[in-house]
């Protein structure tokens, strides 16, 4: 057994495994919503502004390779964040100019405007902290937009975010909301200046962190979600939140009662999501963890480890995102972007070195290029599990409620799309669980995928496949392993 995989063991809650063959879970998926016109599931997928820094660029080799296993992925929505320094402001010469070092940004939004996949876009900082409150910065900016919008015809981009995680003491804001108010009113105002801009692109925010609260800053969390709406809701066209819990956290099913509590703040109308998330292990509960965590930092070749989970390479990883994924669509939430796609879009600090590297996601397109390490350019597995979800939970589904037994060792969740549907069962226990799904249209075409550890389907390319295909039975059944995931769906 690996040691990820006794790491993972060692933390779930102790179970008695049984030789008897377990009794049958029935889930029926049912057309009751629980939470309408789901925006999708997504990635961070950032332009490599720092590449060219590192010494190398995306080759069209590996950009073909790129947009091979993103159309597998079939990212429902993508949140794209630019540091301007990398892109339109020259920090030198403090001179702005929109056409330069567009290559990579043009080809990215194009692909989604191609795929008609939905952007929030935004700028993570100001090109200089001292431009934070600066007239100057909401002009180049909201230009830089307009050119991206307007001039050049990227129709993906619907949402803007000003300031990435405004709330932390890392961010030029420093949590001071007043200050984010004061620059959302000045860019909305900006906006509306350029003909038919704000009828394309909306507002974002407050993209602050889930559980999180700056002792510089007044308000935590549902602090700075409820001073948004009383302040600025006329402006803000999408909220959106940052979330980073804990494994135990979220395997416990605790995690659902905070994302519930910020859904509750919203008002009624609006959507959020959560436009980054991933797993962070400093709490007590995932100290087992953290010492493999800090055991694969020392004397790694390309990252400190500053901000990173060097865990992405586990094949667990797959089943915690998806847990995290059933919990956003089962509690409110529109939707969720993975951070992230690829290690090779950011340094710790943005600093342009690669001496540390944010490592965090699904393969390095660089690997090769940059960090003399070809293999990190191979597919994580969570990036199967999170196809999964990305793929089979469309924009426009609605999310529906299954009825089935409370087993605290199962995660399910189920859409409802242009008259299909797909369920998603998540076994995150030590025992096997016999599993019987039937959905509202019985005698449509079915396909099955799972997620296994060691048993993964896959075709040439090295995408996973379905391992049955047609028209089932009208219920269809399974034995689903420990640590594994499920998903039947009717979609195409």
């Amino acid at each position: 057994m690996k040691i990820s995989q006794l790491i993972y063991a060692a933390i779930l809650v102790a179970t008695t495994l049984s030789c008897s063959s377990p009794e049958t879970m029935d889930f029926v998926v049912t057309d009751n919503v629980v939470n309408p016109s789901y925006i999708g599931n997504g990635v961070e997928w950032d332009p490599y502004d720092e590449a060219e820094s590192w010494g190398a660029t995306i080759s069209d080799e590996d950009w073909a390779k790129l947009i091979s296993r993103l159309d597998y992925m079939h990212p429902q929505y993508v949140r794209c964040m630019i540091n301007s320094p990398f892109r339109y402001y020259d920090a030198k010469t403090g001179r702005y100019d929109k056409n330069a070092n567009t290559e990579l940004i043009f080809k990215l939004l194009q692909y989604c405007t191609d795929k008609d996949i939905t952007v929030i876009y935004g700028e993570y900082n100001p090109p200089i902290w001292d431009m934070k409150d600066s007239p100057e910065w909401v002009d180049m900016a909201v230009d830089y937009l307009n050119m991206l919008v307007m001039e050049k015809g990227f129709s993906c981009i619907k949402y803007f975010v000003v300031f990435n995680e405004p709330d932390g003491d890392w961010a030029s804001t420093n949590g001071d909301f007043n200050l984010w108010l004061s620059m959302v009113k000045k860019f909305h105002a900006k906006m509306e200046q350029y003909p038919g801009l704000c009828d394309r692109v909306k507002l974002a925010g407050p993209d602050v962190v889930a559980d999180y609260h700056n002792k510089n800053s007044e308000f935590n969390t549902a602090g700075w979600l409820v001073e948004t709406v009383k302040k600025a809701d006329p402006i803000i066209g999408l909220y959106d939140i940052h979330a980073y819990p804990g494994q135990a956290e979220v395997l416990s099913g605790n995690y659902s009662k905070l994302l519930s509590e910020y859904k509750s703040l919203i008002p009624e109308g609006k959507q959020i999501v959560l436009g980054e998330a991933g797993y962070k292990y400093w709490r007590e509960a995932d100290s087992l963890l953290m010492k493999e965590y800090n055991r694969r930092v020392e004397s790694h070749p390309f990252t400190k480890g500053s901000d990173c989970n060097m865990l992405v390479y586990d094949y667990f990883y797959g089943i915690d995102m998806a847990v995290l994924a059933t919990e956003v669509m089962n509690n409110g939430f529109s939707g969720v972007a993975a951070w992230m796609l690829d290690d090779a879009m950011h340094s710790q600090g943005d600093s342009g070195k690669p001496e540390d590297i944010k490592i965090w996601g699904m393969w390095n397109t660089l690997g090769e290029e940059v960090f003399n390490d070809p293999s990190q350019e191979n597919i994580r597995p969570w990036f199967y599990s999170w196809s999964l979800m990305c793929r089979y939970f469309p924009h426009g589904c609605d999310i529906v409620k299954i009825d089935h037994k409370i087993d605290s060792d199962i995660f399910a969740c189920a859409a409802k799309y242009d008259g299909r549907y797909s369920i998603a069962i998540i076994n995150k226990g030590e025992n096997y669980k016999n599993i019987s799904v039937k959905l509202p249209l019985s005698d449509e075409t079915l396909s099955v995928y799972r997620y296994e550890d060691n048993n993964l389907k896959l075709d040439d390319n090295g995408f996973l496949i379905a391992e049955k295909a047609g028209i089932l039975d009208e219920s269809f059944s399974t034995r689903l392993s420990p640590m594994s995931m499920i998903l039947v769906t009717q979609i195409k």
